[in-house]
């Protein structure tokens, strides 16, 4: 009985100082001891543990915003719009090791020039400032530099600032910042600097924030909610300040830091108004391929997308910023029309489709590629299209229709499984019934928009002049080989998930 009772204990001990690491690993309050390692594949992964935390401190920063301002601090349609942000950006994780490890790695392996001592705490001090120098640069160049700007600004173009704004991030941003970390790889271990990258992402959650004011003396040293809210400002007197991520000293000593003084409005300076994803995500490299088709010179095109985004013939390199459209603090933030009914359908096909990403994340090491690439093409299709719907799109009906067509088949070859099944078993019924009065709804909704529409009158007579008979039968066989593809593929990867489960 003793032996239980002290392994119980221990095991209460070990949950408590896991709880209080993972708070602690949110603030960067961690030491050199309990966070070094010798090697990488022994680094915990700090950000995809965090996933609570970020939980927990949304709600309490709604919680905290509403009892001081009586509004709600996060509406659904932009909270959602950035989680599913958050969720397209850690995609390529399912595919290939993080591009920024990877590189570094590489260059340790093959051409260090010597090794600092992996257990040393001058060692986890150096890579600390390291880190967040090599971050400064990463994020002015992304500032600075259109190219790098396409990939940045899909975290700016929230026109709120608050906790899920901080999970915006961008697909393809972390193909450009590697290259600016790789310095540290001619003498720290790649174990050390796998800890530091992560620590540094994670504080930078809490700085995104309305709810905490002014920090006193830690204001001079730290990044805190207060120079990060400037940065996130479209003002004329924030526009390219203070690029640091944990550390503001970067500011100072090179001239970007900004004090908050006027009421900072919040976006892009030409706010993009619309939710949905890939927009966000691709929209400003069609804006720069456009531009630089406007001018005639290869060095006007190569300016356009290697200067700054505000750059135009004859201007500095870094354009005018006094051009941007004049901010009054009267700006009311994008809303979308949507009806809450719709809104709240969307925020119960997020949640059905966040239990298949975390399943497919833990699933990735025994599935096929072609597995994957289908289940990211699913997830891709549901956040476009609560995109739509958030947007009130004409499409979106035809849209949604097609997704829960794939959902109920989903469904039907038993993929996706019902949520918290041990607590309560009655909602995998009411979870399919969901999804099938769904599907009625949307075929409803597109066959109204359809049989007023030119397209579907023009289709008609088409059909009726083409051979039924030839239509019909090509038609079907289409369909029977598509479904037939679609249902071998979840097939297999039902199997797979359920041998996974009951090992």
């Amino acid at each position: 009985m003793a032996q239980v009772l002290d392994a119980d204990f221990l095991s209460q001990v070990r949950d408590a100082d896991s709880l209080s690491r993972g708070v602690r690993s949110m603030f960067y309050f961690v030491t050199p001891n309990e966070s070094s390692f010798q090697h990488v594949e022994e680094v915990p992964l700090y950000v995809q543990q965090a996933s609570p935390f970020f939980i927990a401190l949304v709600l309490l920063e709604s919680l905290v915003g509403w009892l001081k301002r009586g509004v709600p601090v996060v509406t659904i349609s932009d909270g959602l719009t950035s989680i599913f942000a958050g969720m397209v950006s850690r995609l390529p994780a399912l595919l290939m090791r993080g591009v920024e490890l990877t590189s570094y790695i590489y260059v340790w392996d093959h051409y260090h020039l010597f090794e600092l001592p992996w257990d040393s705490a001058w060692t986890w001090c150096f890579t600390f400032l390291g880190v967040d120098f090599c971050y400064y640069w990463v994020h002015r160049f992304a500032h600075e530099v259109a190219l790098f700007w396409a990939a940045h600004q899909v975290h700016h173009s929230s026109e709120y600032f608050n906790l899920p704004t901080a999970l915006r991030q961008s697909l393809t941003q972390q193909y450009s910042s590697w290259i600016f970390y790789l310095p540290l790889a001619l003498a720290v271990p790649p174990s050390v600097f796998a800890v530091h990258i992560q620590f540094n992402l994670l504080y930078q959650f809490w700085i995104h924030t309305e709810v905490i004011g002014s920090l006193g003396p830690l204001e001079f040293i730290l990044n805190t909610p207060s120079h990060h809210r400037v940065h996130h400002g479209r003002n004329l007197y924030c526009i390219d300040k203070n690029y640091g991520g944990a550390l503001i000293i970067w500011d100072r000593l090179f001239g970007t830091f900004a004090p908050e003084t006027d009421k900072v409005v919040y976006g892009l300076v030409f706010p993009i108004r619309t939710f949905e994803t890939f927009e966000i995500q691709f929209g400003y490299y069609l804006y720069l391929w456009r531009k630089s088709r406007n001018y005639e010179t290869i060095i006007h095109k190569l300016s356009t997308f290697l200067k700054g985004p505000s750059w135009l013939p004859g201007k500095q390199r870094l354009g005018d910023h006094k051009e941007v459209p004049i901010v009054t603090g009267k700006e009311i933030p994008l809303k979308s029309s949507c009806p809450m009914t719709l809104q709240i359908y969307v925020v119960v096909h997020f949640v059905l489709v966040l239990g298949l990403y975390h399943d497919v994340f833990e699933s990735k090491m025994m599935l096929s590629q072609l597995n994957i690439l289908a289940m990211i093409g699913y997830i891709l299709l549901t956040l476009t299209s609560m995109g739509f719907i958030i947007d009130q799109r004409p499409r979106a009906a035809i849209l949604e229709m097609m997704r829960c067509v794939v959902m109920v088949m989903m469904q039907h070859y038993g993929y996706m499984k019902p949520l918290l099944p041990s607590l309560l078993p009655s909602l995998a019924v009411l979870t399919k019934a969901f999804v099938f009065l769904s599907l009625l709804y949307w075929v409803v909704q597109s066959f109204s928009q359809l049989s007023t529409s030119r397209c579907f009158t023009g289709a008609c007579r088409l059909f009726s002049q083409l051979s039924p008979s030839r239509c019909f039968t090509g038609a079907c066989r289409l369909c029977r080989a598509s479904l037939s593809w679609i249902a071998s593929q979840l097939d297999s990867f039902s199997q797979l998930v359920n041998i996974k489960k009951s090992n």
